[in-house]
Order: C-alpha cells, then sequence, then structure tokens
C-alpha cells in the first residue's frame, strides 16, 4: 500500500471495455494511486494534462472484419492492442511502487480480460515501455509467456523460449542501458498463432554484434561475453540487431517437427 502521497503515480487508464475499465481502476487505486480512466482514445489524448500522468495503461481493441462483412463473429482477424507506457521521469525511480503497478495490472488482464476470449484468429500487438529494472521484467516475461501459450504458437513449458527472452532483457537492461533506471526499455510483441515477434529496445550506446568474443572459441572458456547472444540466436528462427545495436528482433515460429494439436 503506498501511503506517501509524494509516492503517489498519476496513472491513465484508457479501456474500451465497460466491463474491464472499472475493475482495472479499482485494483491499481487499491495499491494507493491517483487512478484516472477513460473508454476513448481521443478523449485521453486530448487531454490538456496528458503529459502529467506517470503512467498510461491501454487496452483497445482493433477489429479487422472480413471484406464485405460487418459481422464482428465473421471477422477474419481480430487485433488487440495493449501498451503500457511510462511517460513521468519520477515515476522511473519509483521502481518499487512501479513494480506493484505493473503486476498488478498484467494479473489482472491475464484473469479478468484475457482469460476468456476466443484466441483462433487473434494477433495481439503489445507495447511496454518501462524503466531499466530486471525486477519490472519478471511479470512482463510470464504475461508475454502466457499470451504466447494462449495463442497456440509453442508448447511454452517444452520451449527455451523464456531463456532466450530473459537473455534479451538482461542485455539490453545491463549491458544496454546500464541498470539506469532513467533510461527505457521497449518490448514489442506482435503474437499470433503463427509466429511471435519480440522487439527489444535500449536507449544505451548500442555495439556492434560481431565483435562479440565467440563463447565457442576455446580462447573464450573462461570469458562471461558472448553466451547470451549465442543462446538467443539458437533458440530463435530469426535474430536481427539494428545497425547500433540497440534494437534486438528476434521471431519464433512453431517447430515443424512437433505440430500443434
Amino acid at each position: 500500500m503506498v501511503e506517501s502521497t509524494q509516492n503517489r503515480c498519476r496513472i491513465l487508464i484508457v479501456e474500451n471495455r465497460d466491463d474491464a475499465r472499472p475493475g482495472l481502476a479499482q485494483a491499481l487505486s487499491a495499491l494507493g494511486h491517483n487512478v484516472t480512466a477513460t473508454s476513448e482514445r481521443e478523449e485521453a489524448l486530448a487531454r490538456a494534462d496528458l503529459a502529467e500522468f506517470d503512467l498510461i495503461v491501454s487496452d483497445l481493441d482493433d477489429i479487422e472484419s472480413a471484406p464485405g462483412s460487418a459481422n464482428v463473429a465473421e471477422a477474419t482477424d481480430i487485433v488487440r492492442a495493449f501498451k503500457v507506457g511510462v511517460t513521468g521521469s519520477r515515476t522511473r525511480r519509483a521502481i518499487a511502487e512501479l513494480h506493484d503497478i505493473v503486476e498488478k495490472t498484467l494479473r489482472f488482464k491475464l484473469q479478468r480480460i484475457d482469460a476468456g476470449e476466443q484466441t483462433t484468429h487473434v494477433r495481439e500487438k503489445i507495447d511496454l515501455e518501462l524503466p531499466s529494472d530486471l525486477t519490472l521484467m519478471n511479470a512482463v516475461l510470464e504475461y508475454l509467456l502466457d499470451r504466447v501459450g494462449r495463442l497456440g504458437l509453442i508448447k511454452v513449458e517444452q520451449s527455451n523460449l523464456f531463456v532466450a527472452l530473459d537473455e534479451a532483457f538482461v542485455n539490453a537492461v545491463k549491458h544496454g542501458n546500464r541498470n539506469d533506471p532513467t533510461k527505457l526499455l521497449r518490448v514489442t510483441a506482435e503474437l499470433s498463432a503463427h509466429e511471435a515477434i519480440f522487439t527489444v529496445e535500449d536507449e544505451g550506446d548500442g555495439f556492434d554484434v560481431r565483435e562479440i568474443p565467440d563463447p565457442r572459441d576455446p580462447a573464450n572458456l573462461f570469458k562471461p561475453s558472448g553466451r547470451g547472444v549465442l543462446l538467443i540466436y539458437n533458440i530463435m528462427d530469426e535474430v536481427e540487431y539494428s545497425e547500433r545495436g540497440t534494437r534486438l528482433k528476434m521471431v519464433k515460429r512453431p517447430d515443424s517437427a512437433a505440430p500443434l494439436d
């Protein structure tokens, strides 16, 4: 429970589902924070005090129906966009408070919003923008793995996806942003039953991935660097670093040798 007014965060919830918006607002208010909830994106963007919020949580559904069909039930694709973004520099330093908010938000979404949805034709776009602190990444990692599992992409418990994502987060926080909580980590996941595309971007100085020592070389056996990157390359189907090395794109597809049920 956050008792100090000085530590209280201002949170804006943008949620167009009437059955979910009050519950999430109540859950975050119970942590002691100042929560404002609205149903319309345009209304949120038009707020004069938008920049004064420390955290913005947005869960808006965009439905693309089949050509010539106005029936949602006949939609060929349902695109869900979920965003969590830190806007205030003060909140970036309040890791303990922010940890509770992120954990509560993701848990509420899994249990109260995502639990009963049909996932056959669902594509998800998840955007997270958080301070560089590994304690915040645990809830994020668990949430992403849950969504991948529910979409039927892979059997999470039998894969090493956890290892690859964890290594990507650790590298971005520790080596990219140097554990500086004032620098943000941006995590994007584009998920469907056919593939999962993860992007992890830091605000660090960057590096050249070609200069990382090969941990398989006997001369580098006792060097700590390079093992995480090697794991990511071995686990993911596609791996691409940006020219500066501050953005990592990873793609995971179903294992053809183990078809989905």
